[in-house]
C-alpha cells in the first residue's frame, strides 16, 4: 500500500548537505517527491512510495536527528496532489 507524508525539517547547519542526504535517503527506500528549502533554517519534504519505505525514510531522518545533522523534524500524512513520476527532486 502506498502512503505520502509532509515533513518539515528545522536546520542550523547547511541546508544543501541536508539536500543531498534527504535526496539520498529518498532514493535508498525508492520514494518519490521533493525536497524543497523554504527558509534559511527550513525545509520541507514531500514523500510518497511503499508504507514500509516511507517507514524506512522516516527512520532514516531521526537518525540524522540523533546525530545533530537536524534540529528538529516534524511528520504528517499527506495527500498526494501532484505526480512525480517516480522520481525525488531537489527544487532550490
Amino acid at each position: 500500500m502506498n502512503q505520502c507524508i509532509r515533513i518539515m525539517i528545522i536546520i542550523e547547519g547547511q541546508k544543501e548537505s541536508l539536500h543531498a542526504l534527504v535526496k539520498k535517503y529518498a532514493q535508498e527506500c525508492a520514494l518519490e517527491g521533493m525536497v524543497q528549502a523554504i527558509s534559511d533554517t527550513k525545509v520541507r519534504v514531500v514523500a510518497c512510495g511503499n508504507r514500509d519505505n516511507v517507514d524506512m525514510f522516516i527512520d532514516a531522518l531521526h537518525k540524522g536527528v540523533s546525530e545533530k545533522l537536524i534540529d528538529n523534524l516534524e511528520v504528517e500524512p499527506f495527500m498526494k496532489d501532484r505526480d512525480y513520476r517516480g522520481v525525488f527532486r531537489v527544487i532550490e
